[in-house]
């Protein structure tokens, strides 16, 4: 059994949830976490986990694109949907200076700001970092290391690997970097020791090369029950047994968000 432990099932390009997790789980995939970007989706994500409560995780956050937009209060108001569901995470929140907009010191704020959540309230966070790996060092130094965090997608180099993992990361690895232009990050999840790395599809983003796709969807959007070629793909490239790939990456998800239950 499989889990896509970064995927963002409410996007309206995947329309019908229901669907696709009935195609999902046809594949073998036993569970998903589903992550929020933006308070405006925050309850969109939680009225998913509230219909499938076995096989979703929700996770609420800000991603670093919308740090420009988030409205007063907006902190508090993740505080107190923490507190009233202890089995939320925090995520997909992070730094990117692949983008200009909005500016880092302002990704910086709300970063750190959820990183404070994080510690204070003892919930894992998934962290979407690109091209700004020190800023993410700094804000660690700052606000604190979460206890548990996932490196979502992780693009990074092997001495930024080995850098993170001192500090307890964990890595998922999506299907975009199955790409020949990207056999350096490939070359970095072959490294990595398997008790750290989870899978992911970041659906209906990150795609899979095209020969790869089992469930293609229009204007080429990431159908998260890919995940299973994903995964064996990953596993023909560590020369591993599928099954073995299958048993530790779930048994990691389960350490960094804790098993799926219905409350």
């Amino acid at each position: 059994m499989w889990i896509d432990s970064h995927n963002h099932l409410h996007d309206a390009r995947l329309s019908d949830p229901p669907q696709r997790i009935k195609e999902m789980r046809k594949t073998g995939i036993s569970g998903c976490m589903v992550n929020a970007t933006q308070p405006s989706d925050w309850r969109a994500v939680l009225s998913l986990r509230e219909a499938f409560p076995t096989f979703i995780q929700a996770s609420l956050g800000v991603h670093p694109w919308h740090a420009g937009a988030v409205g007063e209060g907006w902190g508090d108001d993740l505080i107190k949907l923490l507190e009233n569901n202890p089995v939320l995470s925090i995520g997909e929140c992070g730094l990117d200076m692949w983008v200009q907009s909005p500016p880092i010191e302002q990704q910086i704020s709300v970063f750190g700001k959820q990183l404070e959540i994080a510690n204070r309230l003892d919930r894992a966070v998934t962290i979407h970092c690109l091209k700004a790996w020190q800023p993410l060092l700094d804000c660690f130094e700052k606000c604190g290391t979460p206890r548990r965090f996932l490196m979502h997608s992780f693009g990074g180099s092997q001495e930024m690997a080995e850098r993170l993992l001192d500090l307890g990361a964990f890595f998922s690895f999506s299907g975009y970097y199955l790409e020949p232009r990207k056999t350096k990050v490939l070359d970095v999840f072959r490294k990595l020791p398997l008790e750290r790395i989870l899978l992911e599809t970041d659906a209906p983003d990150m795609s899979p090369p095209a020969h790869m796709l089992t469930h293609p969807l229009p204007d080429g959007a990431n159908h998260p029950a890919n995940l299973a070629a994903i995964a064996r793909a990953l596993a023909d490239a560590r020369c591993c047994d599928p099954a073995e790939l299958a048993a530790a990456t779930c048994k990691n998800h389960c350490e960094v968000f804790g098993a799926f239950v219905e409350n």
